[in-house]
């Protein structure tokens, strides 16, 4: 096999700048579609060396071992080995069998997702759930062991219970002493020659159960809610993973929520903006009455200070804001017509003068409405 560096034509101390132009070139010149029948060998040869020589680790490798470097007991030429060599050479020089010994059956469960529907009184002010989900939980027979009762794992005689098996592989230093999981026992060390019927094996069963949630004051839609070690119990018995509740708020009919606060419209008479009155409203926290000044317009808002949503991680609950909407009557009898006119009269309001703002006072108002 001729030097890597002979076949691009450049250096052994050529930069990678360097190795790239001269393999350029070559593939030019060499590519089966210009040079014809009788190229692709020449053609993969320089393939292989620009792509040993491009790569700063594969290079090293190659400078220190030559193409021996790139067989043996590190396949595809680059350092996926390497490391698993160190770690033979030095457990061997302990004289351990095994750099982590048998694998453990039991492995961590998955964490399970699950979505809850809730109120808004139930953000508000928090609740327990009692909610059915499936899950894996460790077998009632076997107690997660995965032998049938009255058994037990037996040591596996391939690899006399490390869990590994050792061979012999050659590298670029010569023969060395690799160490792999072992084929019969899959890395445990053990095998379980009779596996319990009740979980095939496995220590764990498929169960509906029911858990009991507790929602904090002040979730909203989107809120997870984590329960640790509540997921699915692992393989083998091992141990539970996460169980996630993720909250969402059913709409409510009266009430909006913008972050801690609750808004609603409260839709009233001319008659009654213009004399005032008292309205009773139904709040999440019972009956409230409310106080209309004579006189009030549309688009007036009336604050009921902690009569939000509870803040989720500090004290205190946020307002709610109550909008007032003024309904103009429509469809007027003659005689509410005669009335009205009469009090237009009274009022010196026969012809309609709008008074007009100025441009900056209107922009203002709506800055303040759409919350700028």
């Amino acid at each position: 096999m001729r030097n890597y560096y002979d076949i691009l034509g450049v250096s052994q101390q050529a930069s990678t700048e360097e190795i790239k132009r001269a393999y350029r070139k070559l593939a030019r010149k060499l590519h089966p579609d210009v040079a014809g029948p009788g190229s692709e060998d020449e053609f993969k040869e320089v393939q292989r060396a620009y792509d040993v020589l491009s790569n700063a680790e594969k290079r090293q490798m190659y400078d220190l071992g030559g193409e021996s470097a790139f067989s043996g007991g590190m396949p595809g030429g680059g350092f996926g080995g390497f490391s698993d060599f160190f770690d033979t050479f030095f457990s061997a020089a302990t004289g351990g069998g095994s750099a982590h010994g048998p694998v453990p059956r039991g492995r961590r469960g998955q964490d399970a997702l699950v979505r809850l529907d809730i109120t808004l009184a139930d953000a508000v002010f928090g609740t327990s759930k009692d909610i059915q989900v499936d899950t894996a939980v460790v077998c009632s027979t076997c107690q997660g062991t995965c032998c049938a009762p009255g058994t037990s794992p037996v040591t596996c005689s391939t690899c006399g219970g490390r869990g590994s098996v050792q061979r012999v592989a050659r590298s670029f230093l010569g023969q060395v002493m690799t160490t792999a999981p072992c084929p019969e026992c899959r890395g445990h060390g053990t095998i379980i020659e009779t596996p319990c019927t009740e979980c095939s094996g496995d220590g764990r069963v498929r169960t509906r159960t029911t858990i009991t949630v507790d929602i904090p004051a002040g979730v909203d839609s989107g809120t997870r809610i984590r329960m640790t070690g509540r997921g699915e119990v692992g393989p083998g018995g091992g141990p539970a993973g996460d169980l996630y509740i993720e909250t969402h708020v059913r709409a409510h009919p009266v009430f909006a929520r913008q972050g801690d606060d609750l808004h609603c419209t409260l839709t009233i008479p001319m008659t009654a903006a213009a004399l005032g009155t008292v309205i009773t409203l139904e709040t999440l926290d019972g009956e409230r009455d409310i106080t209309i000044a004579p006189g009030t317009p549309s688009g007036h808002v009336e604050v009921l200070r902690g009569l939000g949503v509870t803040h989720l991680r500090s004290a205190g609950r946020g307002d709610l804001l109550c909008h007032l909407d003024v309904a103009v009557p429509t469809n007027l009898t003659d005689r509410q017509q005669e009335l009205l006119a009469e009090l237009a009269e009274l009022r010196g309001e026969e012809r309609v003068e709008p008074k007009i703002a100025p441009a900056s006072s209107v922009f203002s108002r709506l800055r303040e409405k759409i919350g700028l």
